[in-house]
C-alpha cells in the first residue's frame, strides 16, 4: 500500500468511511484505449499550462473550453484547431454528458462550487491547487467527491513526482534521524510598487466581471485584481496557499501528519506600496503532532534565497536534507556544542532525473479516471494541506495562537478565528 492511500485511510475521521471504502464508480464506461474527454474552466495562465500538459497525452483530449473573458477563450479555441467548443459559463458546460472530466483552474473563490457542482454532474475533477477558499469549503468539497463517487485529483503536483516519494518513505524510516524542524519559504522582490494602484471603473466590455465574482462580494472591476492579480487580494486567494500549500503538502507528507496543533504567525505590509490587502513579508509556525515545528516564510519584499540550498529544509538529529526539484542533498551533523568526532552520516547529493510534474500529475489523474482508484493527490488530502495555509492566514488575522481540532475542524475556544471558517456567499450563489 503506497504512502498516499495509507494517509487516505487514516484521514477519515470526519467522513463517511463507508462511502468512502468503496470503488469509485465511472460516469461513462472508458475503454482501455478510449479517449477521456476534458473541459477545462479558467483558460488564463494556469489553465492554459494544464492545456499545454495534456496535449502531451494521446489517450484524453479537450472537449470544451470555458472561461468569462472572451479573449482568453478565443485565443485556445484557435491555438487547438478551432474544435473544442466555448462556454463563457461553467454550468452550461456541466450540462454537456459527453464530457468525462473537467480541469478547474478559475481564481481559487471558485474552485468550491464549480467542484461540488461538476462532482454533482457525474464528471472527474482535477481541481489546481489551493484547493479552496475556506475550511469550510474544503470539507463540502469532499464530501461532494464521496457523495458522488468521483475521482478528484488536486494540483499538488509533486505527489507525482518519484523524487519525492521517495524521499518521504526514508524521511519517515530514519534518513536523517528524528526530524525536529522542517520549513520552506515562498521569495520574490515586488518592491516598490508591485501591483500598483488600480482605480475601480467599468470593466473590459468582453470580461463578464459579474460571472467573475460570483459568491464573493460585490464590488467595482479594479485592474489590480484581474486578471491574475486577485492573488493578493485575500477576498479571492492568499500566497500562502496559492505557493505555501504546494511545499506545505511536502512537510506534511513527511512527517506523516494530518493537522497541527498550533498555528501562529505574524506579518504585515512593510515595504510595497500597492493595492495588495494581504503580507508583503510574513512568517507562518505549525506545532505539530509528530513532535515537530513547520515554518514557512512569505517574502515579497526582499527576493535573496531564504536557504542555503533547495526550497524545503528538513532538519534531523543526524543531518539536514534540501530537496527541489532537480535533487536534493544531505548535509551531515557532527554535534553542535559538543563535537562529535566523525559526521553522524555519510553526506549525499542526488539529482532528479524526473521530467514535468504537471505532465505527470495529470497522467496520474487519468489513469485514476479509467481504473477509479484513488489519485495522489485525492481531494482528502489537498484538503488536508490547504487547511494549513488557511490557519495561517486565520492566525495572522486574528493575532492568535490557533489551537485545532482537528476532527472536529475548529478552533478551540476562539471564536474569532471560527468565524473565519466560512464566508457569507452572494446571492443567488449557496454551497450547502
Amino acid at each position: 500500500m503506497n504512502s498516499t492511500r495509507r494517509e487516505f485511510l487514516r484521514n477519515t475521521g470526519v467522513a463517511a468511511a463507508a462511502g468512502m471504502a468503496a470503488a469509485l464508480a465511472p460516469g461513462r464506461v472508458l475503454g482501455a484505449n478510449e479517449k477521456v474527454r476534458l473541459g477545462v474552466i479558467g483558460v488564463g495562465n494556469r489553465g492554459g499550462q494544464l492545456i499545454d500538459a495534456v496535449g502531451k497525452h494521446q489517450d484524453m483530449e479537450i472537449a470544451a473550453l470555458c472561461d468569462v473573458y472572451q479573449p482568453f477563450l478565443d485565443q485556445w479555441r484557435e491555438k487547438l484547431g478551432g474544435t473544442p467548443r466555448t462556454y463563457r459559463d461553467f454550468r452550461e458546460m456541466l450540462d454537456q454528458p459527453d464530457i468525462d472530466a473537467v480541469l478547474i483552474a478559475t481564481p481559487d473563490h471558485w474552485h468550491a462550487l464549480q467542484t461540488v457542482m461538476a462532482c454533482d454532474a457525474g464528471k472527474d475533477v482535477y481541481i489546481e491547487k489551493p484547493l479552496s477558499l475556506t475550511i469550510h469549503e474544503g470539507r463540502r468539497m469532499v464530501e461532494a467527491a464521496r457523495r458522488n463517487n468521483r475521482v478528484a485529483q488536486v494540483g499538488v503536483q509533486r505527489r507525482s513526482g518519484r523524487q519525492y516519494a521517495e524521499l518521504a518513505e526514508k524521511l519517515q524510516n530514519g534518513l536523517i534521524g528524528k526530524i525536529t524542524f522542517a520549513r520552506s519559504y515562498r521569495i520574490t522582490n515586488m518592491w516598490p510598487n508591485g501591483l500598483g494602484r488600480g482605480v475601480d471603473g467599468p470593466p473590459p466590455a468582453d470580461l463578464d466581471w459579474d460571472l467573475w465574482l460570483g459568491p464573493s462580494p460585490e464590488r467595482p472591476y479594479r485592474d489590480t485584481i484581474a486578471p491574475y492579480k486577485f492573488r493578493w487580494w485575500k477576498a479571492y486567494s492568499s500566497q500562502l496557499a496559492n505557493w505555501g500549500v504546494h511545499f506545505i503538502d511536502v512537510i506534511r507528507w513527511v512527517l506523516n501528519d494530518n493537522a497541527p496543533l498550533l498555528t501562529t504567525a505574524l506579518g504585515g505590509k512593510f515595504a510595497v506600496d500597492d493595492d495588495r490587502d494581504i503580507p508583503d513579508t510574513m512568517e507562518v509556525a505549525w506545532q505539530m503532532p509528530s513532535g515537530a515545528l513547520m515554518g514557512f516564510g512569505q517574502y515579497e519584499a526582499s527576493g535573496v534565497d531564504a536557504m542555503r540550498r533547495g526550497y524545503v529544509e528538513f532538519r534531523g538529529t543526524n543531518g539536514a536534507l534540501y530537496v527541489d526539484d532537480r535533487g536534493y542533498e544531505i548535509v551531515p551533523e557532527r554535534g553542535g556544542q559538543f563535537q562529535d568526532t566523525a559526521p553522524r552520516m555519510e553526506p549525499v547529493t542526488e539529482k532528479s532525473a524526473e521530467g514535468d510534474l504537471t505532465t505527470a500529475h495529470l497522467r496520474n489523474f487519468l489513469d485514476c479516471v479509467k481504473s477509479r482508484a484513488l489519485p495522489n493527490a485525492d481531494i482528502e488530502t489537498g484538503h488536508r494541506s490547504t487547511t494549513f495555509s488557511h490557519l495561517g492566514n486565520i492566525a495572522l488575522a486574528t493575532r492568535s495562537v490557533v489551537e485545532w481540532d482537528a476532527a472536529a475542524e475548529r478552533a478551540v475556544n476562539n471564536d474569532a478565528a471560527n468565524a473565519m471558517l466560512h464566508y457569507e456567499y452572494r446571492k443567488p450563489w449557496t454551497l450547502g
